[in-house]
């Protein structure tokens, strides 16, 4: 949070934290999408409708992509995400997501990550992915990196939604992501 706030442009950009009510994915509840959920709703009761990014680690990726269903998201940057195989992407269409990755990533796969970036820009998404050389899943290797590029590509977003550029290497032709 303190990198995306510090690399905000604007004062006025609100920039909030999702506290989970329970621990896990809880199978089809899906607990924590239904917690970004409830906090998108109560982001709209405090300040009305607006365009949203959302960033999410891990399982929290898997809820911020899953969440982007909700109209006001835009965007989503999701770090080393929990993505399974036949996780639905339909709903991706029209907003922006982009996915880092660490390659030496045990907990969740980047191979996994890529491919679903690969099906999101496929349904319509504007999706990119970046692998982040020697990142691990905790975001430990390399921590400068992973902060910096998450700050300075949701700052870009916020600024820029709907404007198509990339802030980050996009991925290449053929899938393969682009490298920080």
């Amino acid at each position: 949070m303190r990198s995306v706030t510090r690399a905000l442009p604007d004062e006025g950009t609100f920039v909030g934290q999702v506290r989970y009510r329970y621990r896990g994915w809880n199978g089809a509840d899906a607990d924590p999408v239904a917690d970004v959920l409830r906090a998108l709703d109560e982001l709209t009761a405090l300040v009305g409708e607006v365009p949203v990014v959302l960033v999410g680690h891990s399982m929290g990726g898997r809820a911020a992509l899953r969440a982007a269903a909700a109209t006001q998201v835009r965007a989503v940057v999701a770090l080393a995400p929990w993505c399974p195989e036949g996780e639905p992407v339909a709903h991706l269409r029209d907003k922006r997501v982009i996915v880092l990755h660490g390659d030496r990533d045990r907990i969740t796969d980047p191979a996994a990550s890529f491919a679903l970036v690969r099906r999101a820009a496929e349904a319509g998404s504007s999706a990119s992915a970046v692998r982040v050389e020697g990142g691990d899943h905790a975001m430990l290797r390399r921590a400068r990196t992973w902060h910096r590029a998450t700050g300075t590509t949701v700052a870009d977003l916020v600024t820029r939604i709907g404007g198509g550029l990339d802030p980050l290497p996009a991925e290449r032709p053929g899938g393969e992501p682009g490298v920080l």
